[in-house]
């Protein structure tokens, strides 16, 4: 795993939005189609924010996945992470197609669509408590069979919703979603992995530092043969 440490989290994002926008320009010279999953959290804002505004993509040639959703909150709900992808960037640029996970899409269904074709480009983060996605410690599998599953939010994901203010109060956070698996998001050619910020300052430590497994979900990084960890001199604190 390449570790990029920047000064704080707005050259974070320029860098990372550079450089997901130089990776999706070399792709899309060379086939095409660009398959890419995203990550809703307000810790991509700043690199997604960039890549928007971006040269040189078609974007005409993309299609976009998310990797996680609420069960229970409405279509349109503004705390549902597909209304913030549009929102953040969906809108903001010609996008060829982009499969959502609305109400009604079941996870074998969500499966079927990412198994069309391979993945080329994964942006995602780590949790307060190491979680991608939302596969949370302890009960996260590193080596899940399924691709696309319904699983209980851990209290420390539901509480992360919160003090990002996502949610005013904890109980109105849901207690189940829809999650892409780890094995999944491992299964695609590159991965920029994009974690701004003290609060995430402990498990970025974990995810480099720790032995792979379950207990920090996000040590699986490492077994991925090109991720990049963005990180900003908070999110950095702790790693040696």
């Amino acid at each position: 795993m390449t570790v990029k440490v920047f000064p704080d989290r707005q050259e974070l994002g320029r860098q990372a939005g550079d450089d997901l926008a130089a990776e999706l320009r070399r792709r899309l010279s060379s086939q095409d189609l660009v398959r890419m999953i995203f990550a809703s959290a307000p810790s991509q804002r700043e690199t997604l924010e960039r890549l928007r505004v971006a040269k040189g993509i078609d974007w005409r040639r993309v299609t976009a996945f998310h990797m996680d959703e609420y069960v229970g909150l409405p279509a349109g709900a503004p705390q549902r992470f597909a209304e913030w992808l549009k929102v953040t960037l969906f809108d903001h640029v010609p996008l060829g197609r982009s499969h959502l996970l609305e109400p009604g899409v079941t996870p074998d269904q969500y499966a079927e669509l990412l198994a069309a074709a391979p993945i080329d480009v994964v942006v995602l983060g780590i949790g307060v408590n190491g979680h991608l996605a939302f596969n949370d410690p302890p009960d996260a599998d590193l080596d899940d069979p399924q691709s696309v599953r319904l699983v209980d939010l851990a209290l420390a994901s539901r509480q992360q919703q919160v003090d990002d203010g996502c949610f005013d109060r904890l109980e109105d956070v849901p207690t189940q979603a829809v999650t892409l698996t780890v094995p999944r998001l491992l299964d695609a050619a590159r991965l920029f992995c994009v974690v701004p910020g003290a609060a995430k300052a402990d498990a970025v430590r974990a995810a480099v530092q720790d032995p792979i497994g379950p207990a920090c979900p996000a040590t699986a990084l490492r077994r991925h043969a090109d991720c990049t960890l963005y990180l900003d001199k908070e999110s950095s604190a702790h790693v040696r």
